[in-house]
């Protein structure tokens, strides 16, 4: 009676847990974004922000998904990528705002500086996907060519794996590329700290939960039984959030000058 009693309240406990993995898995990946999208919108600055980011982590998803249709994987997995498309599509808008907006009041405040009553002030010139210039690719004026380098993204993927979909090789590949992108994720940033010899305007806070958030997700795959790629993929993910961690430590406690840089167009920095 004993056992038949434990056996029953085990049961819904094993199925709870099991849902709040799942839900895990699908909402625990936007949540380091939280802090840095609140810190973006209260000081209307983007610059300690690698959008980059976005670009590699929309990248990543969009390969998962079309890996999805080749090799079915668990569903928490697929729901979690579509969710983080959508994140990271709010997190571009708001920081291709904030940048244009802050080039404007530049401009301004330059003209204002220069107190001559017959100059005229003038927007920054407006950077276009359609411009195919790659010094200014993925530092548009305008949230809607973000979009559209995003679905003509998915559109020719899209269409090279219907054609290659019976390919078992293909669909190897192809989940290999989509976890190892995803793994490349902090290095954007790190590089944009090494640049700036600082983390100021970096959320430690995203990192941090970058960090618990891999980890989980490396432990999840493992149990889980995941195809292997995402194993791997998920323990060097762990391995650039702990030295992006290693960073904030250092640039804390040991400030260093900022690199020199020759001058360049504004546009070539990751933002």
């Amino acid at each position: 009676m004993e056992a038949g009693g434990l056996a029953w309240l085990l049961g819904p406990a094993q199925q709870l847990v099991s849902w709040g993995a799942a839900g895990a898995m699908v909402f625990g990946g936007v949540v380091p974004y939280v802090p840095q999208y609140r810190e973006i919108r209260r000081t209307q600055n983007a610059e300690g922000f690698s959008t980059y980011v976005c670009l590699v982590l929309l990248v990543a998803n969009i390969l998962r998904i079309l890996f999805w249709f080749g090799r079915r994987f668990e569903s928490p997995l697929l729901w979690q990528s579509i969710i983080m498309i959508i994140t990271m599509l709010l997190m571009l808008k708001l920081c291709t705002e904030v940048r244009v907006s802050n080039e404007l009041n530049i401009k301004r405040r330059s003209f204002a500086a220069a107190d001559s009553k017959d100059e005229e002030i003038k927007a920054p010139p407006k950077r276009s996907y359609l411009d195919f210039d790659l010094n200014y690719f993925w530092h548009w004026s305008k949230f809607a060519d973000y979009v559209q380098c995003v679905l003509t993204f998915t559109g020719v993927t899209g269409y090279i794996t219907y054609l290659w979909l019976d390919s078992s090789l293909f669909v190897e590949t192809l989940g290999f590329l989509a976890v190892f992108t995803e793994a490349m994720l902090g290095v954007p940033q790190l590089y944009r700290n090494y640049q700036n010899r600082s983390t100021e305007g970096m959320s430690v806070k995203m990192v941090l939960m970058w960090t618990s958030g891999d980890t989980f997700k490396t432990v999840y795959f493992i149990l889980n039984q995941a195809p292997f790629q995402f194993s791997i993929c998920g323990l060097l993910q762990v391995f650039v959030d702990i030295a992006i961690l290693l960073q904030v430590y250092l640039y804390s406690y040991y400030p260093q000058k900022p690199a020199s840089h020759p001058a360049h167009p504004a546009s070539t920095k990751a933002l």
